[in-house]
């Protein structure tokens, strides 16, 4: 070992033969005592030697880290190609909204097409995606990578099994077995930073994929909405929506529905519906075709160190009770107002939101169990309550318009008939029947007439216009240039909209 050594330096004045300092001299150096091999090296040979020996470890780190980016991109490629068969493009024609513009209070429709993306939750083909993507929507058609690849190229027809506009989910099903699924996660366990991948079809670019991390696992946007989303900054843009995030499980964590942005494209801010919710939903609409969603008619908003302050409260955090309906089964149970909730089934809460969320997921007949603080004093025992059904909402209404059937062609407006259900939905009207403006189509003649949205027609010339089908065949039959007058209600008050048949 000595002896190799030697040819690298014998004296302390530097020579070209030393300072070459041969590879197998390095080798050599590395199998004895360092300090003792380096004594017979010149100043400038052990210089060099060591700078090798540093490039020599710079050599292996390069290659250990090549390794590990390999191995890393192989694992997203593999994590890829198991997950984007499941993930569809989703083709919509029909009604869409047209900006009448600033002051006018009338919607107006036209025809659009769009797309967006859906995930297959079921073999059988259901398929679940976004509601504002098969919104106002006549015709909707699937085009599935899976077919794509065994050469059919052709869309499946998809039928709507049923909307969730609280959540912003709809249900999808077309005629077809065997299809290729995504399972679903636990949204409840990601945590911030974990990575995942959005997978869609972003402005009609079918099968896309993008990485990125968790931004927040549980992001509230909307003081009114209590949902709390998963933020991502994987980019995602219009056409992603209905789309899967999924974990490096390859589970389905979200579906993509909407993006914060300046530009209209995707600035590393976007949200995705948990997937512990979609599973909850996707279960109602398959076997109802709508939501029953929970509640116990208490109101809830979260503490602030002023607002303890003000109130004198026990904390200056967590969730306090502000209002208890009459009459509702939390009144029954025993909860009132300045209560703060400790915890609701043995989970601690801290946020208003998330002590709503919970009732996202429960229905009639559930029991919850809630451990209050009155008044400084914890109560001994939990207040057991039982879970009532939310009563319908104003989304409600607008799910009931269908253009292809509330359409009156000759005026270019759609119209809802009042039955028992809508009118549960309105406030008091001062003629309990009639017809509902829902919308125009910009081509009709209804655009220059002065109809709003939620005027409500009672009469056309001094006759009650009935139902939406005798109101349709009286205004086909009209001559062109005969006169009309509509007396409608709006806003509590009688008038008359008087026009000639164009």
């Amino acid at each position: 070992m000595g002896g190799r050594l030697q040819p690298c330096g014998r004296r302390a004045e530097a020579t070209p033969q030393a300072e070459a300092c041969p590879t197998w001299l390095l080798r050599a150096s590395l199998n004895c005592d360092y300090n003792l091999s380096m004594i017979h090296l010149s100043r400038s040979a052990r210089l060099a030697c060591a700078a090798i020996l540093s490039v020599l470890g710079s050599l292996e780190a390069f290659q250990a880290t090549r390794n590990s980016l390999t191995e890393f991109s192989g694992a997203v490629r593999a994590l890829t190609q198991k997950v984007s068969p499941a993930v569809v493009q989703v083709l919509v024609s029909g009604y869409g909204s047209l900006d009448e513009g600033e002051g006018k209070q009338v919607s107006l429709l036209t025809r659009q097409r769009s797309t967006g993306s859906g995930v297959v939750v079921d073999s059988s083909g259901y398929i679940i995606t976004n509601a504002h993507v098969v919104r106002g929507a006549v015709n909707v058609r699937v085009s599935i990578p899976a077919m794509q690849t065994a050469g059919a190229d052709a869309p499946l027809d998809a039928k709507i099994v049923g909307v969730d506009r609280g959540t912003d989910l709809a249900l999808l099903k077309v005629d077809r077995t065997g299809l290729p699924t995504l399972p679903f996660g636990d949204s409840d366990a990601l945590r911030q930073g974990d990575i995942v991948l959005a997978v869609g079809s972003p402005l009609g670019l079918k099968n896309s994929v993008s990485m990125g991390v968790v931004s927040a696992p549980a992001r509230q946007v909307n003081e009114d909405n209590p949902l709390a989303y998963i933020q991502t900054d994987a980019s995602i843009n219009p056409g992603n929506s209905g789309g899967a995030l999924v974990n490096v499980e390859g589970r389905l964590v979200g579906i993509n529905s909407f993006i914060f942005t300046q530009s209209g494209g995707s600035q590393g801010i976007g949200f995705a519906i948990p997937s512990n919710i979609v599973r909850h939903v996707y279960r109602q609409l398959q076997k109802q075709g709508h939501v029953h969603r929970g509640e116990i008619g208490v109101f809830v908003q979260d503490i602030s160190p002023v607002l303890a302050s003000a109130l004198k409260l026990a904390r200056s955090s967590g969730v306090l009770v502000t209002d208890v309906s009459p009459s509702s089964t939390a009144e029954t149970g025993g909860l009132k107002p300045r209560d703060i909730i400790l915890s609701l089934d043995g989970r601690p809460m801290e946020y208003a939101r998330d002590f709503e969320l919970t009732f996202y997921r429960r229905q009639k007949g559930d029991k919850v169990s809630v451990k209050v603080l009155r008044e400084e004093k914890e109560l001994p025992q939990p207040i057991v309550i039982d879970v009532d059904e939310q009563e319908e909402d104003e989304d409600a209404l607008a799910d009931s318009v269908k253009p292809e059937n509330n359409l009156v062609p000759r005026l270019g407006i759609l119209c809802i008939e009042i039955d028992s259900r809508i009118a549960k939905l309105l406030p008091a009207l001062r003629q309990p029947d009639g017809l509902i403006v829902a919308a125009k189509s910009p081509d009709g003649q209804g655009r220059y007439i002065d109809l709003e949205s939620a005027d409500v027609i009672h009469t056309l010339n001094d006759q009650p216009v009935g139902s939406l089908e005798t109101f349709r065949t009286i205004i086909a039959g009209l001559k062109a240039g005969e006169p009309v007058a509509l007396l409608i209600e709006r806003g509590g008050v009688f008038r008359y909209i008087a026009f000639e048949i164009e």
